[in-house]
């Protein structure tokens, strides 16, 4: 999660007998490295800088993360030809309560529509649901979506939910916006 700090991990076989530990993240851009017979580290790329961290291990770690470090890093060694450790890491945003508005119209026949919007956020999915069912769902990869719901009454509690891998935030509908069901519903 934005914010967390983690730590990547080289296999300890992999590494045994080396000096020279460098990290690369993305396109093979060097970000970090440790001679581990004088312990001297240096740290190379401006977007992590005062974030990393390398010790005696090997292990990297990454403080105060943001999404834009998601991406491929590598554990490079002097007497080997190939990464010796891959991780790919994944950091999410935070994600916003989504916002339930009215955008019914008026008149004899009306029924009610409810919009569940989230801004700023990419990479999620926004569903409504009836009590615990699944109505409706879009994956949102932009950075700002809605998702409708029509209904001719109200006849359960409803909710919007926007999740990715690893939280969700969930809205629930007010049931004073739409009149109490009679009868059936449609959805």
């Amino acid at each position: 999660m934005e914010g967390d700090s983690v730590t990547l991990t080289p296999n300890d076989a992999d590494i045994m007998g080396e000096n020279l530990i460098m990290w690369t993240f993305g396109h093979n851009s060097l970000i970090a490295k440790i001679n581990r017979k004088d312990s001297k580290r240096q740290f190379f790329d401006e977007r992590f800088r005062d974030r990393l961290k390398l010790d005696q291990t090997g292990s990297l770690t990454i403080t105060n993360t943001r999404t834009t470090d998601s991406g491929l890093y590598q554990v490079l060694c002097t007497s080997k030809d190939t990464p010796v450790s891959i991780f790919n890491l994944a950091v999410y945003a935070h994600l916003p309560v989504p916002v339930i508005s009215n955008s019914s119209s008026s008149g004899p026949a009306s029924k009610c529509v409810f919009l569940c919007s989230v801004v700023n956020v990419s990479d999620v999915t926004l569903s409504w649901y009836k009590g615990n069912s699944l109505l409706s769902s879009i994956s949102v990869s932009d950075l700002s979506r809605s998702l409708s719901l029509h209904l001719e009454c109200l006849d359960d509690s409803y909710s919007c939910v926007v999740n990715n891998p690893i939280s969700n935030q969930t809205q629930h509908l007010n049931t004073e916006l739409c009149q109490p069901c009679s009868g059936l519903s449609v959805i």
